[in-house]
């Protein structure tokens, strides 16, 4: 059976970092990715709707470049903003293969930010947030199904220079 966000926003703290572990990094995907945001705490009672309320006003995913940069897409307007280089490296959680999305070279805003995903299902990626190298929270990544794209210019990742 193939996961979906839901099942991921129900899996709670353990169970995220249980599905983390055992997947593999998969590829990087490249484009415009639909995101959710995943708190750590509160259970799916508060999980849920956090996760709705963070989309609708300030995070709804990211869009990866071919060249290995990415930004945030911000606020209901599709803001690309946030940038970061992309990579496969080790992940600070067990030391195995995953995508790395490194703010600490090129964003002022987050540069004590690392996210590091890996593929969970088709097309969906599970990712962790490190704050100062402290594991602060969780998001997901999904590749739209073909047609339902978002507005994002997928050639304005934000790659520098």
């Amino acid at each position: 059976m193939a996961l979906s966000e839901t099942d991921l926003l129900k899996a709670g703290d353990a169970g995220l970092l249980e599905l983390f572990r055992k997947s593999p990094p998969g590829d990087i995907p490249k484009g415009p990715l639909e995101g959710t945001g995943i708190v750590r705490w509160g259970g799916n009672l508060v999980a849920g709707p956090l996760a709705r309320l963070v989309r609708l006003t300030l995070w709804r995913g990211k869009v990866i470049d071919h060249e290995g940069y990415l930004s945030n897409r911000i606020t209901a307007f599709d803001v690309l903003a946030v940038l970061a280089q992309v990579y496969k490296g080790p992940s600070l959680l067990d030391d195995r293969a995953c995508i790395v999305i490194d703010y600490s070279r090129i964003s002022l805003a987050a540069r004590a930010v690392r996210d590091e995903m890996r593929q969970v299902g088709p097309d969906l990626y599970l990712g962790v947030v490190w704050l100062f190298g402290l594991r602060v929270g969780w998001f997901t990544l999904r590749v739209p199904a073909r047609g339902s794209a978002p507005a994002a210019d997928e050639a304005a990742a934000g790659k520098p220079g």
